[in-house]
């Protein structure tokens, strides 16, 4: 069978339309760097992904002078005296360190003379020191960056001898560093990255933006959004060369030499300062994060992801969910689904040997945008597929009992009746039984079945008597429409009238028949506007159903009524329909407007709360409407 008449067999076309835009809401959020359900699924992945690669070689470059737990017990504790940071600042930079990188908050004073002394050892030569930044929670500074709301910046003197940048780390849900800003606006302009400054003072150069990438001296480096460098690392903690900044600080003249290093201190003594889980390790210190950004601006290893990978994994989902549609639409579930199987499989290990070779293409969107439609066209495919086997046997002779008798007649006599839908102004209404599972369980399958045989044979009766038609049975329920099949006068009028017969009719009928029975009554909802008639189902096994926002507001008005402890709730506009004069004798109990689930608008509502008897005699209420 062709693919046009297997869509028009299965509802494919929807599901096809569906699929592309459940990839197109799931592409924008990932073009535009949101989170969504992608990254659920996305995290754990790059961890898979991360440690699959393994470890890769960090460059000599970058070295950690590590305020660690030996450097704290030698010097009785932390924070460190400014003097002796002084020192350890002098002897790294006698080693040999081009770039000293200070990952350390110096915010508060110390001694006069400790601050002093750190001040003169931090203008020896370049120097950047880490600040901090807290954030607005929602919205972005010029071009995207993000936009700091304040600052703790290090003390005025040692902010006026060297240069600053923010050591603010990019995390997932999880807490995982996958990203560090480059660059962050705030009131006065753009505020460097500590790890952007750090490389540029090594190349004593002023870096270079563009919208994806930075320059740095002769190095072009590829970004992720909005200046965000993606973050990769070698390997567990300590795998960028570490020392103890203890060999610098016990005097002896055999201190490790540095030389043309950036050298970033930081601090990885247990329980002092910020730590972070990774791929490799559950606890890697802050400096080591800071450390591997450095590392891949002055060359390392890094990941690529901007605009153009972004687009490649949106185009990848788009082509996956379209395909694995199709193919559930077009093939038996035990062909489809090993295919598609093997499709996923397939992006999974391409997305798995990018990442090795340094290119972070997203596992988790292609997953997330394919398989939900392909399971909704499976799905759809058996329940048709189902469907038409149980119903081509005796799809002919029970056609009357699938049909309202009127619709029988026309088909009988018109076998092209609604082979295209029809538009038109039409009344429908809902009907259910109150309390009718509470009384079912009481009255067992059998009295049960009687007592639902007997509704709706009283719900047909009085919707025939004023030219309804009951289009469907549900449960306890059923709908009927008013001018839909054919066009009738006063359709909201009929409309109306059906529900206060069937209000009064259907509540004397319920408490004869509860005999011992209080709590049953009957809840209806209608509403006048334009419907949608047409032929729902295979060409062998084809049903007549009506559709559109009328028939969804009518089922919702029935659980205002329900909500609201109403017989009858009936909407502005059916009211407003009916002739001049039809409803005068059942003035409603109350009108108000209500907020209806799944409308934007306001929908005014009247509502009887009782059943609604001959002889209640007022003006004419509808004038009103």
């Amino acid at each position: 069978m062709r693919v046009g008449g297997l869509l028009r067999r299965f509802g494919g076309a929807t599901l096809v339309v569906a699929a592309l835009a459940w990839v197109a809401w799931l592409g924008a959020r990932h073009l535009g760097g949101e989170r969504s359900a992608v990254d659920v699924l996305e995290d754990p992945l790059t961890d898979w992904r991360t440690l699959l690669a393994g470890p890769v070689a960090p460059p000599a470059t970058v070295v950690i002078v590590a305020i660690d737990d030996a450097t704290v017990a030698a010097e009785g504790g932390y924070p460190l005296d400014r003097q002796r940071l002084a020192v350890l600042l002098d002897a790294v930079r006698a080693a040999g360190a081009q770039v000293l990188a200070i990952d350390i908050l110096l915010i508060d004073p110390q001694a006069a003379q400790s601050d002093a002394a750190l001040a003169r050892a931090l203008s020896a030569g370049p120097t950047v020191i880490a600040a901090a930044g807290r954030f607005a929670r929602e919205g972005r500074g010029a071009a995207g960056a993000p936009l700091v709301t304040e600052q703790l910046r290090p003390l005025r003197a040692f902010e006026a001898v060297a240069d600053v940048g923010l050591a603010n780390v990019a995390t997932t849900d999880s807490g995982t560093p996958r990203h560090l800003p480059l660059l962050f606006m705030g009131d006065a302009g753009p505020i460097p990255g500590f790890a952007l400054r750090a490389a540029a003072l090594r190349e004593s150069t002023d870096p270079i933006l563009t919208k994806n990438s930075i320059q740095i001296g002769s190095l072009s480096i590829p970004l992720d959004l909005n200046w965000h460098l993606p973050i990769r690392f070698s390997g567990p903690s300590g795998s960028i060369r570490t020392i103890s900044a203890s060999a610098f600080l016990s005097g002896q003249d055999n201190a490790p030499r540095l030389d043309g290093t950036i050298a970033v201190v930081g601090v990885t003594a247990t329980a002092v300062g910020d730590t972070f889980g990774t791929p490799f390790d559950p606890v890697t210190p802050g400096v080591e994060v800071q450390a591997t950004g450095i590392a891949a601006l002055v060359g390392g290893p890094r990941l690529v992801r901007n605009d153009a990978v972004r687009r490649s994994d949106v185009a990848i989902a788009l082509a996956l969910a379209t395909g694995g549609t199709l193919l559930a639409l077009c093939l038996p579930l035990t062909q489809s689904l090993p295919i598609m199987a093997l499709l996923l499989t397939f992006v999974l290990a391409g997305t798995a040997v990018a990442f090795s070779a340094g290119i972070w293409m997203s596992s988790g969107l292609p997953l997330v945008a394919a398989v939900p439609p392909f399971a909704a066209a499976a799905f759809r495919r058996q329940l048709a597929e189902r469907r038409r086997a149980r119903a081509a046997a005796d799809a002919e002779t029970e056609l009357r009992r699938f049909q309202p008798a009127a619709i029988a007649e026309r088909i009988a006599h018109d076998a092209t009746f609604l082979q295209e839908p029809v538009e038109q102004q039409a009344a429908v209404m809902f009907i259910d039984i109150a309390g009718f599972s509470t009384r079912s369980e009481a009255i067992g399958p059998v009295r049960t079945q009687d007592l639902l045989k007997g509704f709706h044979t009283l719900v047909v009766d009085v919707a025939e008597s004023h030219g309804g038609l009951v289009l469907n049975f549900m449960g306890d329920g059923a709908i009927m429409v008013f001018g839909a099949l054919d066009t009738v006068p006063d359709p909201a009028g009929r409309a109306f009238e059906t529900g206060v017969e069937l209000s009064s009719r259907a509540l004397e009928w319920l408490e004869h028949q509860a005999g011992d029975g209080h709590g049953l009554g009957v809840r209806l909802g209608l509403h006048f506007g334009p419907v949608i008639l047409s032929r729902l189902g295979h060409r062998d096994h084809q049903q007549i159903s009506v559709s559109g926002n009328t028939v969804n507001l009518a089922s919702r008005l029935m659980e205002v009524a329900k909500s609201e402890g109403a017989v009858m709730a009936a909407s502005a506009a059916l009211l407003g329909a009916m002739e001049p004069g039809r409803g005068s004798a059942n003035p409603p109990d109350g009108l108000r407007p209500v907020d209806i689930r799944g409308l934007r608008e306001i929908v005014t509502v009247a509502l009887w709360f009782s059943a609604a008897r001959p002889g209640r005699q007022t003006p004419d209420w509808s004038a009103n409407f």
